[in-house]
C-alpha cells in the first residue's frame, strides 16, 4: 500500500516558527491551505496549533474549514467567479479580486442578504497572474470606495506563484507607496499590504522587507519547510512534514537504456543518467506503484541520495538503485519527499492513503 504522512510535529515547529518571523515584523499571517485539499484532521490540527487566519482557493475546502475549523477566518484566494457568490460569500470573510464589475455584483449579493464584505485589490507587480495594473488603481479603489456593502481592506500582490518572478524589495514597496497614496488620496484607512509569501520569508529574515508589508499568505514554508521560487529548504525550517512510502512491486536487474528506436509517450520523466548510460550497461530496479495519475513524479525526492527516478508511466515507477539492490525486496517500501507539485496532487488523490502522525495524533485515513 501506499501512504502518504504528515508529520504534525514538524508541522507545528514550521507554523511557530514562520508566525513568530510574521509577528516580529509587526504583520498578520493567514496560512494557506489549498494543498491539504479539505483534509478536516490536518485542518483541526492547525487551529489547534493556534492559527486564526486561513485561505483557499476552493468552495468545498472553505466548507470544510467553517465546519472543522469554525474559530478561523477565512479567505477566498482566487478571483471569484459571479456566478458562485451566492455559495462563496456565506463561506468566507476576505477575498482577493481585481475585476471591478465582479465586486460590483458582491455588492448587490451582499445587499440582498444584508451582509458586508471584505476585500483585496489585487496589484500587477510582475507575476502577471490577476492584478490590476498600476494605472488603473486609483480610479479602481475610488469606485470600490462608493460600494455601501464593500469594504476594502487591503493591496495585495502575487509573486513567486505562476512565473517564478522573485519578490524584490523594490517592487514591494512600490506597492506600499500605492497603499499610502490611496489613504491619503481618498483619507480612508485600509489595514493590509498583502504581499507577504513563502517567496519573501527571505526578504523577511534578512531584514530587507519593506515594514509596510503587514499581511503574509504562507502555504509551502509552513507545509513543506520550501521556498518555492528555489526549491531549497528556509533555513529555521523543517523539511522532514510530509513523506511518501510507495510499495516495491517489482525487483530486478536490468538494462539501463532500452533497445530499437524511441518515439513518444504520454508520460516522459527519464532521468538524466539514464540517457548518459552506456547500451548493455545493467543496474537494480524497483518499481513502484505510484504513477502520474497519482501525482507530479518530477515533484517526488528519493530519500536516498543513491536512488533516482528513472521514469514513469500512468501507474507506475521505475526507480534506479544502483549496481546492486541495496538491500530491497518485492513487498518493501521506497521513501520519497514530495514538493508542492507532487504534494497537492497526492493529497487529492483518493488512491493515496493518507496518514497524520505525532503530537497529539497517529492515525490513518
Amino acid at each position: 500500500m501506499n501512504r502518504l504522512t504528515v508529520n504534525l510535529d514538524a508541522l507545528k515547529h514550521n507554523y511557530c516558527a514562520v508566525s513568530d518571523w510574521v509577528r516580529a515584523h509587526g504583520a498578520s499571517l493567514t496560512v494557506v491551505t489549498k494543498a491539504l485539499c479539505g483534509h478536516k484532521q490536518l485542518l483541526q490540527a492547525l487551529e489547534g496549533f493556534g492559527v486564526s487566519s486561513m485561505g483557499d482557493s476552493r468552495l468545498e475546502n472553505l466548507r470544510t474549514i467553517r465546519e472543522s475549523a469554525p474559530s478561523v477566518e477565512s479567505w477566498y484566494l482566487l478571483p471569484p467567479h459571479a456566478s458562485a457568490l451566492r455559495k462563496l460569500l456565506p463561506l468566507c470573510d476576505v477575498s482577493l479580486n481585481s475585476e471591478v464589475g465582479t465586486i460590483r455584483e458582491i455588492d448587490a449579493e451582499c445587499r440582498r442578504s444584508g451582509m458586508i464584505h471584505q476585500v483585496v485589490l489585487m496589484v500587477e507587480l510582475g507575476d502577471l497572474r490577476e492584478g490590476v495594473l498600476p494605472g488603473k488603481l486609483l480610479s479602481t479603489a475610488a469606485r470600490i470606495l462608493q460600494m455601501q456593502h464593500i469594504q476594502l481592506v487591503g493591496l495585495g500582490a502575487n509573486l513567486g506563484c505562476m512565473t517564478g518572478a522573485i519578490p524584490m524589495s523594490e517592487e514591494l514597496s512600490q506597492l506600499a507607496m500605492y497603499h499610502e497614496l490611496l489613504e491619503l488620496k481618498y483619507g480612508v484607512s485600509i489595514p493590509y499590504v498583502s504581499a507577504g509569501t513563502s517567496a519573501s520569508l527571505n526578504l523577511l529574515q534578512d531584514g530587507t522587507l519593506p515594514k509596510a508589508i503587514n499581511h503574509f499568505r504562507v502555504g509551502e514554508a509552513i507545509l513543506l519547510g520550501t521556498d518555492p521560487v528555489s526549491g531549497e529548504a528556509i533555513p529555521g525550517l523543517r523539511t522532514d512534514t510530509v513523506s511518501l512510502e510507495a510499495e516495491v512491486v517489482e525487483m530486478k536487474e536490468k538494462r539501463l537504456v532500452s533497445l530499437g528506436e524511441m518515439g513518444n509517450t504520454p508520460f516522459k520523466t527519464i532521468e538524466d543518467d539514464e540517457e548518459e548510460a552506456e547500451p548493455g550497461q545493467r543496474g537494480y530496479r524497483a518499481i513502484v506503484t505510484v504513477g502520474q495519475v497519482d501525482t507530479d513524479i518530477q515533484g517526488l525526492i528519493p530519500l536516498n541520495p543513491e536512488h533516482a527516478i528513472a521514469g514513469a508511466s500512468s501507474d507506475v515507477t521505475v526507480v534506479n538503485l544502483g549496481p546492486d539492490d541495496d538491500g530491497v525486496s518485492v513487498g518493501e517500501t521506497l521513501t520519497f519527499r514530495p514538493t508542492y507539485s507532487a504534494f497537492v496532487r497526492l493529497m487529492n488523490n483518493p488512491y493515496t492513503a493518507k496518514a497524520v502522525v505525532g503530537h497529539p495524533v497517529h492515525a490513518v485515513v
